[in-house]
């Protein structure tokens, strides 16, 4: 009986060796949280255009009038430059020139670029040949159509001008201007409707 008991005792230890550890289950490990990489935006550069006028400008710009300035009584001479297209008609007659510029904007513009580009440095630019000029009014329309007066003096002879700017594209900008002697306010008048009925003068 002693026997059966020992042996009893060692199958059990031998058993007992044999066994696997049991495995005590642990929690899993929270899943690390990877910060998403910062998607870099692509910079956005506005599409130019060449600042060098097409013929397109050029006849825009002689014909932009129509036969408001024609001879005998103006003469018009014209530039091309880099950015502008510029026609001039003068009459010796009547004391007084006409000038028109088709301004190109290469990258665009907006309302703020306008108003650093007809700024007090750009009219000291313009009116640089008179002898004094002064800022009379300045008005815009809805349509953004720009009118600047002006009072000058040359010579001795003092003068009214008017400036018009008018968007014409979104690089295109053109910019007319009429000088008359003071005492032809009404012939000054009457081109100003030719050009521009909408704003003859600011009011």
């Amino acid at each position: 009986m002693k026997k059966n008991s020992l042996l009893l005792v060692v199958i059990f230890l031998i058993s007992a060796c044999g066994m696997r550890d049991a495995v005590t289950p642990t929690a899993a490990p929270p899943p690390t949280y990877v910060r998403p990489t910062a998607r870099v935006l692509p910079i956005v550069t506005p599409v130019c255009v060449s600042t060098d006028p097409t013929q397109a400008d050029i006849d825009s710009a002689l014909g932009y009038t129509g036969d408001l300035f024609s001879e005998p009584e103006w003469q018009r001479i014209y530039t091309v430059s880099d950015g502008s297209v510029a026609v001039t008609w003068s009459s010796d007659t009547l004391g007084s020139v006409a000038y028109l510029e088709v301004l190109i904007f290469p990258c665009g513009y907006e309302e703020p670029d306008l108003n650093n580009f007809f700024s007090n440095e750009n009219w000291g630019v313009i009116f640089e040949n008179y002898e004094s000029y002064a800022v009379v009014s300045e008005c815009i329309t809805n349509t953004g159509l720009r009118l600047y007066q002006f009072k000058a003096m040359e010579q001795g002879y003092e003068y009214d001008i008017k400036y018009w700017a008018e968007n014409d594209s979104d690089t295109r900008v053109m910019a007319v201007m009429i000088v008359f002697p003071v005492e032809s306010s009404s012939l000054m008048d009457e081109y100003s409707a030719d050009l521009f009925p909408e704003l003859t003068s600011c009011k």
